[in-house]
Formats: C-alpha cells, structure tokens, sequence
C-alpha cells in the first residue's frame, strides 16, 4: 500500500495504460480520479461516458475510491474543473499522470495539418494544461505553508525518443513531452513536486494493431511481456512518496524491463576560438561525428 491516503488524478484511464495504472494504484491504496472522454483511437466519436464509469466500477469492487470525471484536457476549462474535481472529491491531490492520446499516423508528405493539430492537442497540450493547473494548486499549498509531496507523470514515447516512420506528429508531440518534463522538473523542485516522463511499451488500442506482431497475447500460461499492466507498478512507485528523490527522468519501460533514458548529452566539440569559415568545416564536423555515439536507428527503417 504504498499509495495509501493519496489521491491520484490519471488521464485517459478508461482502457489500456491509463486504465492499469488507475486499477494499481486502487490496490495500493490511493483514490482516483479516472479521467476519460471515451473517443475513439483516431479521437473521433462523440465520446462515451461508460469506459470512466467502469473503471470506477471496478475500483470500488478493490473496496477502493474513485470518481469519473469527464474533462477535456486539452481546454483550459477542462484541465482546471479537472483538478477541482479531485480537490472537491477527497479534499487534496498529490500525483498527476498524464496519459490521454490518440493516433492519427500517415507518411509525412500526406500529413494534414488538421492530423498534426489534432495529435499535437491532445498529447502536448493535453499534458501542459493538467500540469499547469496541478501545478499552481501545489505552488499555492506550498505558499501557505502547507507540505507538498506531490508527484507528475507524463507519458512519452520511444517514437518521441527516437522516432517512428508514419508518426511524424506523434513522435513531434512525444518528444515536446520530454522537453516539458524537463523544465517542469526544474521548476516545480522548490515547491516539492517531482516530475518524470515514462516511454511504455504495451498493447494497447493504438499499438495492437499499428505493431501487430509485436503485440500479439502469447500462449496461455506464458508472460504476457506486453499487457499494459507491466508498466503500472514503475507509475504507481513514481507516485509514491519514495520517489521524492527522482525527478526530471525519462524510464523505459516494458515487460519487466526498466530502463532509465539517457538523451542528449554535449559530445566531442571544437573550438577555434574565431569563427569559422564554411570551407574549413568538412573535416571538422567529419572528425566530431567519428568521435561521437552512433545515433539509435528511427523505429521503421
């Protein structure tokens, strides 16, 4: 129970990632907020209150608590009712995940911007809003003299890490997720909040069909390397108050496997002391690109 009297908001908790990490965190004690629209994989439909609702069904069957809660993330009107709904519901919050996504993957050269804003809303601006507005509600909390131990979790990607052929939007959306944990991180340490980003590997609507192969259920009795479920005990520990020493870290996560993200680093430099002439670079840039780490090859190719 190592969530016990925390409350937990998670994004996009009404299947898959989002709804593992809502049903672990039950177990381990915490209340939940499940969030979720109920859209499609693509972000269409009308939305469907009932994936939410059953969710909450489902904790309160762990003798758990929970609520639904029905906000568009990607508002700012939605991503402020959110946070008030855990505080009005259990009086406080303490994590939140942001998990909320959908696909709509195409080659670049037949990208639509509506695709790109579309993907671009819902990952990015759908984990900077909740952010923000968690994150003034524990500015102010800490500003009145109150102990914050709060935590955030954002969901990344390896197609944000390294790329994904027909993910373009995607992989861009992932990435800035990376970026905004980063500086979330550095700014929220003072008020004692915590900030880290996860890149899972799992089976879920948007995957289970893009990387059919690799997603397939194994044989009865063997481990399921790819249920979303594996990825919920490093989410629910992140959450915890024994992780208050970690922030500003992207983990790799899939099957039993951890992995702690290693990104951009400053490599091999040269420095002339003046500046360069164009006609001079050739071996320059050659000899710094011989002395540094090949890149990791983009998903795809």
């Amino acid at each position: 129970m190592i969530c016990a009297g925390r409350v937990v908001i998670v994004t996009g908790a009404g299947r898959g990632l989002g709804r593992a990490h809502a049903l672990e965190f039950a177990r381990q004690g915490a209340s939940l907020i499940v969030n979720d629209l109920g859209i499609a994989r693509d972000g269409g439909g009308a939305g469907d209150e009932g994936p939410a609702h059953d969710v909450v069904a489902e904790i309160q069957a762990l003798g758990g608590r929970a609520v639904a809660s029905g906000h568009d993330v990607a508002t700012a009107d939605g991503a402020v009712a959110l946070v008030a709904t855990a505080i009005e519901a259990f009086g406080r919050l303490d994590v939140l995940v942001n998990n909320a996504g959908f696909l709509r993957d195409r080659m670049l050269v037949n990208l639509g911007e509506d695709e790109w804003d579309a993907v671009m809303r819902v990952h990015l601006k759908g984990h900077f809003l909740p952010l923000r507005n968690a994150a003034a509600h524990w500015r102010a909390e800490s500003k009145a003299g109150r102990p914050v131990d709060a935590r955030v979790i954002n969901t990344s990607s390896a197609a944000g890490l390294m790329g994904n052929v027909g993910q373009a939007n995607y992989s861009a959306a992932k990435a800035g997720i990376v970026g905004l944990t980063l500086v979330a991180a550095a700014e929220l340490a003072r008020y004692g909040v915590t900030v880290n980003a996860i890149a899972p590997a799992a089976r879920t609507r948007m995957t289970e069909e893009l990387f059919a192969a690799a997603m397939a259920a194994p044989e009865a009795g063997a481990f399921d390397a790819m249920a979303p479920e594996n990825v919920s005990p490093l989410v629910t520990w992140l959450g915890s108050a024994e992780s208050r020493d970690v922030t500003g870290r992207v983990f790799d996560v899939a099957g039993g496997r951890i992995g702690v993200m290693e990104g951009f680093r400053h490599g091999p430099s040269a420095d002339k002391g003046a500046r360069w002439d164009p006609a001079e670079l050739g071996p320059v840039v050659t000899g710094l690109l011989a002395k540094a780490a090949a890149p990791e090859p983009v998903y795809g190719t």
